[in-house]
């Protein structure tokens, strides 16, 4: 019962801090917008930059997990032949 209700409290507050950083997106697009409106492209690019090192992070684990993965079991089946 203790474990549910701690994962259950914890669900809520992430959910409630996930909410809040909808908020923050919009606050970065109005400044993004204000600032490229008045001729400033340097945190537009910035921003960009920003969401392409988020949007490549993923992948990149999931393409190094994946050739430690293939390397271990290169590994073990090597070891398994020579016996």
């Amino acid at each position: 019962m203790q474990k549910a209700l701690k994962i259950g409290f914890l669900s809520i507050i992430g959910l409630l801090l996930h909410t809040a950083s909808f908020a923050q997106c919009a606050m970065c697009r109005a400044s993004v917008e204000n600032n490229v409106s008045n001729g400033d492209t340097s945190v537009a690019a910035g921003l960009n930059l920003g969401i392409m090192y988020l949007f490549v992070m993923p992948y990149l684990m999931a393409m190094v997990i994946g050739y430690f993965w293939y390397k271990n079991a290169k590994k073990r089946k090597a070891k398994i032949a020579m016996h």
